[in-house]
């Protein structure tokens, strides 16, 4: 499984890769593989806002049904409207092609809750145990 240093992670198993006063959210590669093949994703509109900690949307596999949430609150800027055609982007590159939604930082405090690499490879161990 890949934990890529430079990105935040909360335990619901969602990346987060801050730019600046906007992040990218994406699902991590424990999350995919445990989901097994996705086969369509539900985003929210560009423009909504996001409540930290309420889903904002859902990944479907063949085996389940999955809740987005939200790691911390602000405004949807961009969504990746290639995973409504090509939703297996979120099994081929988590990190990359995958990504979900960017979406504006409200309140920088709310980030603070979220884990590093280490400590969700960690958090990720202890689940597994």
């Amino acid at each position: 499984m890949d934990f890529p240093e430079e990105l935040k992670y909360s335990k619901e198993h969602i990346w987060v890769r801050l730019e600046g006063s906007r992040a990218v959210i994406g699902i991590t590669d424990y999350a995919q593989q445990e989901l097994g093949t996705v086969t369509a994703v539900e985003l929210p509109d560009t423009g909504d806002d996001l409540d930290q900690d309420d889903s904002f949307g859902s990944i479907e596999a063949r085996k389940t049904v999955a809740d987005l949430y939200a790691p911390f609150s602000g405004p949807v800027l961009e969504v990746n409207d290639e995973l409504q055609v090509s939703p297996e982007l979120v099994n081929d590159d988590p990190y990359d092609g995958g990504w979900l939604v960017t979406v504006g930082v409200n309140d920088p405090e709310e980030l603070n809750s979220l884990m590093s690499a280490e400590d969700y490879m960690d958090y990720v161990e202890e689940d597994e145990g």
